[in-house]
């Protein structure tokens, strides 16, 4: 199966280590820019079941508001408990100012 981007917004709406909540066919998703980069990252923890995206981002990782696990935006992992499962990245590409997501699964 090829991956389906869909254009989630403009690169310059999104602020350098600022969350944005965005959702892709009913996949809620919190993007972020940092350290000359954007990561797609499923926006529900999966300790606690909340918004990543409330969270802060330091050091290419988004911590937990309620709990503070703190996830790895490059590959999901969390990088100490509560966590325990690592939470969905997704392929981003940019063209031009659009930001461009896919959350389709590979086969």
């Amino acid at each position: 199966m090829t991956a389906a981007f869909v254009r989630v917004c403009a690169l310059s709406e999104l602020e350098e280590d600022t969350p944005k909540r965005v959702e892709i066919d009913g996949t809620p998703v919190s993007l972020v820019r940092t350290e000359g980069e954007v990561f797609a990252i499923n926006d529900i923890c999966s300790h606690a079941n909340v918004s990543l995206s409330e969270g802060e981002v330091e050091d290419c990782a988004i911590e937990c508001w309620l709990h503070g696990s703190s996830f790895d935006l490059r590959t999901g992992k969390p990088s100490g408990l509560p966590a325990t499962r690592p939470v969905p990245v997704y392929p981003v590409k940019i063209e031009g100012d659009d930001v461009l997501v896919s959350v389709t699964q590979e086969s």
